[in-house]
């Protein structure tokens, strides 16, 4: 049965946490730290719930990820045009539910609300040291767009073309 995605409700940064903390907990037991716990606690994403910048893929009655949709990125994407395009950070799935079906479920529904809101790209960055996570986004589509120096780090930029319907309010 496909998940469902809806956006967190205020009162759900708890499930949001949780997913992230488990993906960032298996990321570093792999030896590949990547979000420090103090990013993903629930301090540190309630604020970002309660915004409405969080969507979960419940299964069942069980969060099995979560994505964080921004409608600009200033920070990682400075010269993108305004309303060009949506823009995805911290997706994350729970262990028990790896293997491409709920990230896929994730990246599809980002793409359809893209296209509702009459934006252009899908638009992303990752660690430019992570292989096996560029593939990820390359299978499903996405293509390099180009690396940046973020200082302490390297991000790989990726964008997908989307075909926009009509512009919508511009809201998520």
């Amino acid at each position: 049965m496909p998940p469902t995605i809806l956006r967190a409700q205020p009162t759900e940064a708890a499930p949001v946490s949780s997913v992230l903390t488990e993906a960032a907990a298996w990321i570093a037991s792999q030896g590949e730290p990547l979000w420090r716990a103090e990013h993903v606690c629930l301090d540190a994403v309630r604020g970002d719930v309660e915004a409405g910048a969080y969507f979960i893929a419940w299964v069942g009655d069980e969060p099995g990820g979560v994505v964080r949709l921004q409608l600009e990125d200033r920070l990682f994407w400075p010269e993108s045009v305004e309303g060009d395009a949506v823009f995805i950070h911290r997706l994350a799935v729970r262990r028990r539910y790896a293997g491409g079906e709920i990230s896929g479920a994730l990246l599809n529904w980002v793409v359809r609300r893209a296209v509702e809101l009459g934006r252009k790209y899908v638009r992303l960055d990752c660690a430019a040291d992570r292989p096996a996570l560029r593939n990820v986004y390359e299978r499903f589509g996405f293509n390099f767009h180009s690396e940046r120096d973020m200082g302490r780090f390297k991000v790989a930029r990726y964008q997908l073309e989307v075909i926009p319907a009509a512009r919508t309010n511009g809201g998520l």
